[in-house]
This record gives structure tokens, C-alpha cells and sequence, in this order.
């Protein structure tokens, strides 16, 4: 995989001069901005050609999930900080536990803040943060890096790959490392930055978005939402505890008040309120329910055989 660590960035497509941003000091502000929206406008179009990619992608990852495995993502600078926010969010947002999903990032924690100068320079590094980490055959790893070249990055991919792990690749560039050797590759074509080289523009946003689709849509494979509702939303404040009501509400039918009394009754736990008020149990039974079905409000309730909202709660 290190073999085309040695290839010039010059051929690179996210390292070539957008002719269509030539001149950008000069131009008025509303001027720059249009360009820099138009340019963004491409992204989506880009990342929605690999879609076949990525399905082939979540359904590892669903797959490495569900044997007891995790989602691990590697990056270094941009493609580090995005890993590391979207890891962050998961277990809010879902009702992950922490572990489920990580992120590795070259510089560790302070390379959140500011830059680290070098770190990402060292594929022995990444191969032995890989190591501490555990990285396993039962483990999906996503290696991100827009030129498709980081050392970090794909020293941390061989080492998973020596382990048995599944390896993901997300970049710019095709005609790279990390677009050749890993298992899926995702390759959005997102072309010369506006800035020529600053990947954290076109590339870094196709990035955003791709990790938000592998993200969402395992959780959804996995039953960590309910229809559309963040059902396993952590409600760790007022916000959120208002829109676990109005989540609540709409997914069981119930009243306001009887939505507020099965909050309170499942200890402010929204997959379980939710269970005791489509089967009519108590917590302790939909706690059960869930826990047998991994978190699945489906599972816990055709389990239960049934789904019909407790008209005792209703009232």
C-alpha cells in the first residue's frame, strides 16, 4: 500500500490550478463568494457517483457492528478533525456507546486545535496508533486523505489490513494509494480546489458528506432510529429533552402528558418510554424487549408481538 507514497501530487486533480477561480485576489467579495458556492454547488453530484461505493462500504460496517466489531476512522488535519467530529456525534446522537465508534487522528488531541507540524508524515506512526488502538479482524477501518497519499493514513490501513480488519478508503484522487488498495474505495471526483491545494474547501466538504452517509445509514441498518426519529438521542438538556417529548409523541401517538409520564417512568429513556407506550409493558419488560433486540425498536416490538399504543398511557 506504501508503494505510491513516492508519486508527484502534481498529476493530482485536488493539486491543479482551477482555471475557473483565476484572479480570485482581485475579485469583489460577492464575486468570490459565488465562485466558492458555485464550485461547492459540484460536491454533492460528486459524492452521489460513488453511492454504489459506499453502500458496499456501510454494509461492512454494518456487518463488522453486529459481530461485536468497530467503526474506526483514521486522518490526519481536515480529514482527522472531520473523523473525529463525526465519531464524537454518534453516541449522542444515536446511543452508541463510546467505543462503537473512534477515530484516530495524526497529532492526537492537540492536532484538534491546532496544526501539528510533520505528524502526518509518519506511516509508522499511524501503523502503531493503529496497534494501540486494537484494530482487529472484527473492525471496519476508513482511512480518509483527499490526495489519497498520507503517510499516517495508510500506514494505520496496512496494519489493519495485516489484522484482518475491513479497510475503506475516501479521497479525491483515483489515480492514488489509497483509491488502489483498499477494499472499497470512494473516490469522489471533487477536481481542482478553488485554492489550488486546499483540500479543506471541495474535497473536505465531499469528506463531511460521505462520512455522514456511512454514519447515518449504518445506524439506521442497525435499528439506532426508529421511522425517522433520533430515537436514541441522548437527552442531556433542556433542548433535547423538549424534542424527546415531540419525538415521543409523534412516534407513539400518545398525549403530551402521557409521553412526559413514560419519560419519566423508563428513567428518561426514550427507546424504552417509547416500547412501554406502543406495547403497553412496564420499563422493566421494555428494557428487557430492547435488550434482547440490540437496541432495535422494531425488533423489541415484534418481538412483544404487537404494537398498538397503551390507551391507559394515552389518557
Amino acid at each position: 500500500m506504501l508503494s505510491g507514497l513516492g508519486q508527484s501530487l502534481r498529476t493530482a486533480r485536488t493539486e491543479q490550478r482551477n482555471l475557473r477561480s483565476r484572479g480570485l485576489d482581485r475579485k469583489t467579495t460577492l464575486a468570490i463568494l459565488r465562485i466558492l458556492n458555485h464550485e461547492d454547488a459540484s460536491v454533492a453530484s460528486a459524492v452521489r457517483a460513488e453511492l454504489g461505493s459506499i453502500a458496499r462500504a456501510v454494509d461492512a460496517i454494518v456487518e463488522a457492528l453486529r459481530s461485536g466489531g468497530r467503526l474506526i476512522y483514521v486522518g490526519a488535519g481536515t480529514s482527522g478533525r472531520l473523523a473525529v467530529l463525526d465519531a464524537a456525534e454518534c453516541p449522542p446522537t444515536f446511543g452508541t456507546p463510546p467505543r462503537m465508534v473512534r477515530a484516530l487522528i495524526a497529532g492526537g488531541t492537540r492536532a484538534l486545535r491546532q496544526a501539528v507540524e510533520g505528524a502526518e508524515d509518519s506511516s509508522s506512526q499511524g501503523g502503531r496508533d493503529a496497534r494501540w488502538a486494537r484494530i482487529s479482524r472484527r473492525d471496519a477501518v476508513v482511512g480518509l486523505s483527499a490526495s489519497g497519499t498520507t503517510p499516517y493514513v495508510l500506514g494505520a490501513l496496512v496494519y489493519a489490513r495485516r489484522q484482518g480488519a475491513v479497510t475503506i478508503g475516501v479521497t479525491s484522487n483515483r489515480n492514488s494509494p489509497l483509491a488502489r488498495e483498499p477494499w472499497v474505495a470512494i473516490v469522489p471526483d471533487t477536481g481542482p480546489e478553488v485554492i489550488a491545494g486546499s483540500t479543506r474547501l471541495k474535497a473536505g466538504t465531499a469528506q463531511k458528506m460521505i462520512l455522514n452517509l456511512l454514519s447515518t445509514t449504518s445506524m439506521a441498518r442497525l435499528g439506532r432510529i426508529y421511522e425517522n426519529w433520533m430515537i436514541h438521542v441522548a437527552l442531556t438538556n433542556r433542548k433535547l429533552r423538549r424534542r424527546g417529548v415531540r419525538i415521543l409523541e409523534e412516534a407513539s401517538g400518545a398525549s403530551p402528558a402521557a409521553a412526559q409520564r413514560a419519560l419519566r417512568q423508563s428513567g428518561h429513556d426514550l427507546p424504552t418510554a417509547l416500547v412501554m407506550l406502543k406495547t403497553g409493558t412496564g420499563p422493566r419488560e421494555a428494557r428487557e424487549r430492547l435488550a434482547q433486540a440490540d437496541g432495535s425498536i422494531r425488533k423489541a416490538l415484534a418481538a412483544g408481538g404487537g404494537s398498538q399504543t397503551n390507551t391507559r398511557l394515552r389518557r
